[in-house]
C-alpha cells in the first residue's frame, strides 16, 4: 500500500488508541460511577473511498483484513459496494464496541475497572455521597485505591464529630494517623465538602493551609520569631538573648515601644542584623504571612521587607503587601544589584506572573529580572549583600523617616560600636 493510498485510513492500532482515550480522560471509569452506559458506542471509521477501491484494491484488501483479524472487541458492519470493474464487494462501514467489557479488554483495563468498581461499591454502602467525586475523579480516586477504605473511615468520622477541636493527631481510627491526614489534606478537603453540613464548614477558610480552621480541628500554633534591635527595650531578663519565638496570638498582644520593623528572608540576616533605635527584626517565612495577618498593630510601624532581588523575592513582597501594604522593599533596588554583580547567581524556576503591587520602580525591575534583561534568569541572593551596604542603606533611612525613629544612627548602626553599645546595656 503506498504512504498516500495509507493516509488516514483507520486501523486497528487507531481504534485501540481511541479507546485508550477514553479511559484516560476519565470518561470510561466515570460512566461505571454513573450507570450510564456509553455502550454500544460507534467508533469513527475513515476507509478509501471509491476511486481508491479501483486503483489500490490489493491495499484495500489487505486493510479490510486487517481490521477482520483484529475483530472481536469491536464489530464491523458491512456495506457492498457494486464497481463497473470489480463487481460486488464487502467493505467496512461502521465499527461499533457493544460492551464496556469488550472496551476494557480492548485496551487491557479489566484489572484497573474491577478496581474502580470495587471503590464504587464500598463507596456507595458508606458514603454515597462521595459517589459524585469518583465521577469527576476518576483517575485521581485510582491513584488513592489502596487508601480509599481509610479516607472514606476519616469522612465517617468527621461526619459524626463535625468541628471537633481536636488536632487530627488525635483521631482514633486504625491505620490512620497525623502524616496520613496531611499528606491526603487536598482530597479530604473535596470530600468533606460534600458530606458536612454547611453550618460544620468555615467556607471563608480556603487552601489545604487553612484545613484546620476550615473543617474546626485545632492547628498547630503559628509562631512569629524576631530580634530586638534596640538595646534600651528588653522583653526578657537583661543579660538574655532578645531573639524570641512566640505564637502569633500572644505577638499580636505584644506593646512593644518600636517604630520600625525589619522582616528578612535569611536567617545569618536575620542573627546579624546590627542594633537599630526603636525597632527589631523578625525572621520572614517565604511565601505565605498567616503569621502576620490580623496584627493590628503593625499597620502603625514603618515595614521595611529585605529579601533576594529575583523574581521570587519581589512576588513574596507582592504577597505580603496583600497584609501589610504599606511595607516597602529593603535593599532590593537596581543601584544594590548592580553594586554587586561578581556575586550574581542563577534562579530556578523564576515567576513570570504580573505582580500588581509593586512600586513602579520596583515593577520596573522585576520586569527586567523575568524577561532576562540584566542577565538570564538573575538572582542576587540577599546573604551575598555587603554588610557595609547594610549599615549605609540603615544610614540613609536615618533622614528619611522621623528623627526620633532612629535617634543615633552613628553610634548605632556600625560594627565597631557594637562592643560598645553592650558594655552600656551591661551597665544598666
Amino acid at each position: 500500500m503506498s504512504s498516500k493510498a495509507k493516509t488516514g485510513w483507520t486501523t486497528p492500532a487507531d481504534l485501540k488508541a481511541r479507546v485508550q482515550k477514553l479511559w484516560d480522560r476519565g470518561t470510561l471509569p466515570a460512566s461505571m460511577v454513573e450507570e450510564n452506559s456509553l455502550f454500544p458506542l460507534r467508533l469513527t471509521l475513515k476507509g478509501p473511498g471509491s476511486r481508491q477501491l479501483s486503483e489500490n484494491f490489493t491495499d484495500v484488501r489487505s486493510w479490510i483484513s486487517q481490521l477482520r483479524s483484529a475483530s472481536g472487541p469491536y464489530r464491523i458492519v458491512w456495506r457492498t459496494v457494486n464497481h463497473r470493474v470489480l463487481g460486488s464487494n464487502d467493505i467496512p462501514s461502521e465499527l461499533w464496541i457493544d460492551t464496556i467489557e469488550d472496551a476494557l479488554g480492548l485496551i487491557g483495563k479489566q484489572d484497573a475497572a474491577s478496581t474502580f468498581m470495587d471503590m464504587i461499591s464500598l463507596t456507595r454502602q458508606k458514603e454515597p455521597a462521595l459517589l459524585p467525586w469518583l465521577s469527576k475523579r476518576p483517575m485521581q480516586a485510582l491513584e488513592l485505591s489502596a487508601s480509599w477504605p481509610l479516607l472514606l473511615q476519616i469522612v465517617a468520622w468527621l461526619r459524626a464529630h463535625p468541628r471537633p477541636g481536636i488536632y487530627p493527631r488525635q483521631i482514633d481510627l486504625p491505620g490512620v494517623h497525623s502524616k496520613f491526614i496531611e499528606q491526603h489534606r487536598g482530597v479530604l478537603s473535596e470530600l468533606f465538602d460534600l458530606v458536612l453540613p454547611p453550618d460544620a464548614i468555615d467556607t471563608q477558610a480556603t487552601g489545604t493551609i487553612n484545613f484546620c480552621r476550615r473543617y474546626g480541628f485545632r492547628d498547630k500554633p503559628l509562631r512569629v520569631r524576631f530580634r530586638l534591635l534596640d538595646p534600651d527595650i528588653e522583653i526578657l531578663p537583661s543579660g538574655t538573648d532578645q531573639d524570641i519565638t512566640i505564637t502569633t496570638e500572644a505577638f499580636a498582644r505584644l506593646d512593644i515601644p518600636v517604630r520600625t520593623i525589619f522582616i528578612t528572608e535569611n536567617e545569618i540576616n536575620f542573627l546579624a542584623f546590627p542594633p537599630v533605635k526603636e525597632a527589631m527584626v523578625i525572621f520572614g517565612a517565604g511565601y505565605g504571612f498567616r503569621n502576620l495577618a490580623g496584627i493590628d498593630w503593625l499597620h502603625d510601624r514603618n515595614i521595611l521587607y529585605w529579601g533576594d532581588i529575583d523574581t521570587h523575592g519581589f512576588a513574596i513582597l507582592n504577597q505580603l503587601r496583600e497584609y501589610l501594604p504599606h511595607a516597602e522593599s529593603f535593599l532590593m533596588d537596581r543601584d544594590t544589584l548592580f553594586a554587586h554583580r561578581p556575586l550574581w547567581g542563577t534562579e530556578n524556576n523564576p515567576e513570570t506572573a504580573t505582580l500588581t503591587r509593586l512600586t513602579a520602580e520596583e515593577r520596573s525591575l522585576y520586569d527586567d529580572l523575568r524577561n532576562d534583561k540584566p542577565a538570564n534568569r538573575l538572582r542576587l541572593e540577599q546573604e551575598r549583600i555587603a554588610f557595609q551596604a547594610l549599615l549605609d542603606a540603615l544610614e540613609k533611612l536615618s533622614h528619611r523617616f522621623q528623627p526620633n525613629h532612629f535617634p543615633s544612627f552613628n553610634e548605632s548602626f556600625h560594627v565597631r560600636d557594637h562592643a560598645a553599645l553592650n558594655e552600656k546595656k551591661n551597665a544598666r
